[in-house]
């Protein structure tokens, strides 16, 4: 009777459990139904076992076809479980899957199959009894078959375990732990000594492990509760620092166009206003890459982005790419080396405008991280039939990557070592871009870097040949003409004035008579008017009316045949192609180039080139008096962009401050123990040290009492009373505020 008291105490402790388990509610999950399977199924052999054990007591003969059936039943109830439970092991490495794998029907025919085959084999293999002190055991064949298919489920799953080793710590594995070192030993001691009945408390026991490891709805409602709050928290840290750092990168070349812009109005000569206009127009193609960096990755993220096969030739777009780079290379002591393979083919057929895209991506990583010496700029090619394999590498000598960042290069919004790279604008999403653009035109991306020593990337691409034949004449360099369209009328239709401010003010350039128009309804009614124009220029996104609706309205109009140019800020991918199906002629981006401009310009209106020399109208002089002589007052720039610094310079050139700057926080602590200043205008974001650790270092400096100005880019919600409480004397923000700015000298400087 100490035997059978194990089941009895198991079945008492399993009926527990079932109680506890299935009175909660739970997740329709593969785990919870298999679980519930095994969990009903040790119940059921514990029964059986002990059933089995009181039959003997209530007279019924051991060889008789009844007891030997019960025998049967209990050694197919330890081979089922096994099965069950081997089978929920096989699910552990698979939990992200596992309700697609639930309703797959293949994996439980070939359960239900394997179970129908142990049946008949269990059933049809002989069974011998034999009585040990006061039970009868087992024996024969067919107990022999249940030890070696227990054995075998408990190796199948110590392959399991094998081939995800990886998460061997995982406590989703505990179970099965138990049961490889409680199932051995549990077989072991049962095949010599099988009066013990070990094996279903055995199973008992591993049903335990499971529910308070996996199965327990209440700590895994608290696991998930912590994991969604550790996510979350991630998430939000994620999205304060990605509106952090485009608050800065929008806000820097925002402060130059709006710092310039005010110089340019104030301007008192040519030479100054056109200095100024050059630093505008820089700023406004760093914003412009940056606006262009964030729409391509959400059309990524969206599967947005299509690949738009066109035929083009590949060598003049890498020498205006090269072009391109000089002025951005600057003052850099960098020489640009450009080796074109003489087996290009004149014509190919691919996406032009992504291949641009990613080469440009890539040459001004170059140029960003690299100070001096030289940048290769390779473009190789194979051949075979009607396939052009290129081979495009780009080789630096710049600061190169470390070995173990090369890895997260591709990441979104991740800048590598980005505390030394305050001074490059970006964003961390030129790379991730371009991995996704060469990915989805079939090609791929290696980089080889030395840190400190620089770094390789080299793109492989395969693009259709459709002509490998040479132009007959060299391209020899255009000279710079001033063209003339006098005598053409140009309407444009646009909601926006600033817009037709804009458009305008670069046609009238060109001596064109331009007519402006606010909606396409007004558009309309010119054109009713017999009104004459060579040319319209339409806008698409326009209240009431839009360009593609004005369009069609216009070719219903009788012999109306005017060109019409679709100008619009709808640039995203594809959107030249839409709006030439919509019956546009041509197709214009804002912000538009001026070279495409002059393109459509030669196109559709009569030009006359003039080639004499034009003498340039001076601008007219609008120079600001001095308002507030402060010319016994030093102030001191802390900024380590340059641009910025000349902005702030221009800008408080009305007060005739003694004005100096440096470009670190490290500079500024020399210039300090050397000179005396009334005040420090301390950008935040530098290389190094930041604003914030320069600002504390300051205050370590007997008798230091300058106050000390913010004037960063970090303009986010709250940024204002962090640099307060950090200890600033006050705050501005990029781009700098005209009246603010004053109300800071004003503070800090008139006092006398």
């Amino acid at each position: 009777m100490a035997d059978i008291a194990y089941s009895l105490l198991s079945l008492g402790y399993t009926i527990l459990l079932m109680l506890v388990y299935f009175i909660k509610k739970k997740i329709k999950t593969i785990e919870n139904i298999l679980f519930s399977r095994i969990l009903i199924l040790t119940f059921i052999g514990l029964v059986l076992q002990i059933l089995n054990y009181y039959a003997i007591l209530f007279g019924i003969d051991i060889y008789s076809p009844l007891y030997l059936l019960m025998d049967k039943l209990i050694l197919l109830y330890y081979v089922i479980w096994m099965v069950l439970f081997t089978y929920y092991v096989s699910f552990l490495p698979k939990r992200e899957k596992e309700l697609k794998e639930l309703k797959r029907k293949k994996n439980k025919k070939y359960i239900i199959l394997i179970l129908m085959a142990l049946c008949i084999l269990i059933l049809a293999l002989p069974l011998d009894i034999k009585q040990i002190d006061n039970l009868y055991i087992p024996d024969g064949l067919a107990t022999q078959f249940t030890y070696i298919a227990s054995l075998i489920c408990i190796f199948i799953m110590i392959l399991f375990l094998l081939f995800d080793i990886k998460n061997v710590k995982n406590k989703s594995y505990v179970p099965l732990y138990v049961l490889i070192v409680l199932g051995i030993t549990c077989l072991v001691l049962q095949y010599y000594q099988p009066q013990l009945l070990l094996l279903s408390p055995m199973h008992v026991v591993i049903c335990f492990v499971m529910y308070f490891t996996i199965e327990n709805p209440d700590v895994k409602i608290i696991e998930q509760l912590n994991l969604a709050k550790v996510q979350a928290e991630k998430a939000n840290n994620a999205k304060t620092e990605f509106l952090s750092s485009m608050s800065h990168e929008i806000r820097t070349p925002l402060n130059a166009i709006v710092g310039f812009s005010e110089c340019i109005a104030n301007a008192d000569n040519l030479e100054s206003a056109k200095s100024d206009a050059k630093d505008i127009v820089m700023a406004s193609q760093n914003l412009l890459e940056i606006v262009n960096g964030i729409l391509d990755i959400s059309k990524i993220e969206a599967n947005k982005m299509e690949i738009i096969e066109t035929n083009y030739e590949l060598e003049p777009i890498l020498k205006n790419i090269s072009k391109l780079m000089i002025p951005r290379i600057g003052e850099k002591p960098i020489e640009l080396r450009n080796n074109f393979a003489i087996d290009i083919p004149a014509v190919l057929n691919g996406d032009s405008g992504k291949i641009k895209q990613i080469i440009t991506n890539i040459l001004t990583n170059a140029v960003k991280y690299t100070e001096k010496g030289q940048i290769n700029f390779n473009v190789n090619c194979i051949n075979e039939k009607d396939t052009c394999s290129l081979i495009i590498s780009v080789e630096d000598t710049g600061r190169g990557i470390k070995e173990e960042k090369i890895s997260s290069l591709f990441n979104k919004f991740e800048r590598l070592e980005e505390d030394k790279n305050t001074t490059i604008e970006g964003t961390g999403l030129g790379l991730a871009i371009t991995k996704k653009l060469i990915e989805m035109m079939g090609g791929k991306i290696i980089v080889q870097s030395k840190y400190g020593v620089g770094s390789k990337f080299t793109v492989y691409l395969k693009q259709k040949i459709v002509s490998m034949e040479k132009p007959k004449t060299e391209e020899t360099e255009k000279i710079e003409q001033n063209i003339d369209f006098n005598g053409n009328n140009i309407l444009v239709v646009d909601d926006n004035k600033m817009n037709l401010k804009v458009a305008t003010r670069i046609l009238k350039e060109y001596n064109i008579n331009v007519c402006e128009s606010e909606s396409g309804l007004e558009c309309i009614e010119r054109i009713k008017a017999n009104e004459k124009y060579d040319l319209i220029l339409m806008d698409d996104m326009m209240p009431r009316m839009s360009g593609v609706e004005t369009l069609k309205e216009l070719k219903q109009l009788q012999n109306f045949n005017i060109p019409v140019i679709a100008l619009t800020a709808n640039a995203l991918e594809g959107m030249r192609e839409k709006y030439l199906k919509e019956g546009f002629n041509d197709y214009l981006s804002k912000p538009f180039n001026k070279i495409e401009l002059e393109d459509i310009l030669k196109k559709y209106l009569n030009k006359k080139e003039n080639i004499s020399n034009v003498k340039e109208k001076e601008l007219p002089t609008l120079k600001e008096e001095i308002e507030y002589d402060l010319s016994n007052k030093k102030v001191l720039l802390v900024d380590d962009n340059k641009l910025n610094t000349k902005v702030a310079e221009l800008m408080l050139r009305k007060y005739n401050l003694q004005i100096e700057s440096v470009e670190s926080g490290f500079e500024c602590l020399e210039k300090i123990k050397t000179n005396n200043y009334d005040l420090i205008f301390m950008d935040y974001m530098m290389p190094e040290m930041d604003g914030i650790e320069t600002f504390h270092k300051l205050k370590e400096i007997q008798n230091f009492n300058t106050p000390v100005v913010a004037l960063t880019a970090d303009a986010i919600e709250g940024a204002r009373e962090r640099f307060l409480k950090e200890g600033f004397d006050d705050y501005i923000s990029k781009p700098i505020d005209k009246a603010l700015l004053e109300q800071v000298v004003l503070k800090f400087l008139n006092k006398n």
